[in-house]
């Protein structure tokens, strides 16, 4: 019989802007993880030397994120000097796979605690600084894929295209996304897994990304961000409509689970909110790059023999606008259960921490309303994307 995974406590950072002078541009990005690893383990009452390994997520392996920031982050916190760590790249999905690897190894029987972790400082560390003059393809790839692979943005606009999805839903779905941010943050729905960070300038207790006042009608004012003669070229039949205000913030974060054997759990005194009840991870067509999450989702709710009428909540990135509302259409979700809290275009996609606060925000949200199953599921470059699915106990 194997040993049952579940998840004991789930907290994340504020979200800060992405650039010089947000709110957590100032605090080094090992400092940030390592706030937030402190108040994990601080309000379980969890002597850390228990803990056996920290899994961390994080996508641009360069600068303050070099070092393996876990390591780093859990001497910064005063853990004992005998736990390791590891950093796991699986993109956007980074800190998920952490969860799903850190999950995996206690129902293997690896570990009995482990911390699933994410950390990327956006503002520190911009996005793609550890591959600056690099071609991260190589030639075969680009002649398989003849005349080459396309940025994101870009599979963003093919997506659209493909579902048929026009710039004023694209700008509605991502008003709504303020608008639930800023519902659930006015109502001090976000406090529970938020850990408050500690900055040269005062603590940050707050999302800074989220901006109430955002309309459809302000954000059909902004021009398509992605189009160039080259791309247009190439693609004419695309109606441009990926705008900075339909895509995710770059933003600065950090997020933790702790995650243990149940068993374990009880002797602690320790009580589990949710189990996991099943993971999957496929890759998708490189070129469109977004749509994985479509199969990834009909993977998990096939192992776990159940189908989306079952789930109370789905968290589906919010990359671009276009990824959960494509997925929408493909499973005919209603919006209460998609993205319910808003989602990175609100809150903002720290890239290797989004995958931990995603699973954080879902979990402290079926615990308020009571629901009990949730699936996550986000889009990752090269065409992946990881699906969990878990139930909240009790």
């Amino acid at each position: 019989m194997r040993n049952e995974a579940v998840i004991v406590d789930a907290v994340r950072s504020p979200m800060g802007k992405g650039k010089p002078g947000g709110a957590l541009s100032e605090v080094h990005a090992v400092e940030l993880l390592a706030q937030v690893l402190n108040g994990l383990v601080e309000r379980n009452g969890v002597d850390p030397a228990m803990v056996e390994d920290i899994l961390v997520g994080c996508v641009s392996q360069a600068g303050e994120h070099s070092g393996t920031p876990g390591r780093m982050a859990a001497l910064a916190a005063g853990f004992p000097e005998h736990i390791p760590s590891t950093t796991i790249d699986r993109k956007c999905g980074s800190s998920q796979q952490a969860v799903h690897f850190a999950a995996q190894g206690i129902m293997a029987g690896a570990y009995r605690m482990t911390i699933a972790a994410g950390i990327e400082s956006m503002s520190r560390v911009p996005m793609g600084s550890a591959r600056i003059g690099q071609d991260p393809a190589g030639p075969s790839v680009s002649e398989r894929y003849a005349p080459g692979l396309v940025g994101q943005g870009v599979s963003a606009e093919l997506v659209s295209s493909r579902w048929n999805l026009g710039r004023e839903e694209l700008d509605a779905y991502a008003a709504r996304s303020h608008q639930r941010a800023a519902e659930h943050r006015e109502n001090g729905w976000f406090e529970r897994e938020i850990i408050p960070i500690q900055t040269p300038n005062g603590v940050v207790s707050q999302d800074e990304s989220i901006r109430p006042t955002t309309t459809p009608e302000g954000l059909a004012e902004l021009k398509p961000a992605f189009v160039n003669d080259d791309i247009g070229k190439r693609f004419p039949e695309i109606d441009w409509k990926i705008t900075a205000g339909n895509s995710s913030q770059i933003t600065d974060g950090a997020s933790a689970l702790l995650i243990m054997d149940r068993a374990l759990a009880e002797e602690l005194g320790l009580k589990p909110l949710a189990r996991f009840v099943a993971f999957d991870v496929i890759a998708d067509d490189p070129l469109m790059m977004l749509t994985a999450p479509i199969p990834a989702t009909r993977r998990a709710l096939e192992k776990a023999g159940m189908t989306a009428a079952d789930i109370d909540h789905f968290e589906v990135n919010e990359a671009f606008a276009p990824v959960p509302m494509a997925w929408q259409k493909e499973y005919g979700v209603d919006d209460a259960r998609l993205n319910p809290c808003g989602g990175a275009i609100a809150l903002g996609h720290p890239l290797g921490a989004s995958g931990a606060r995603l699973m954080t925000t879902m979990l402290h949200a079926l615990e308020r309303n009571g629901g009990r199953y949730g699936l996550q599921t986000m889009c990752e470059a090269g065409g992946m994307a990881n699906a969990t699915i878990i139930e909240r106990l009790n």
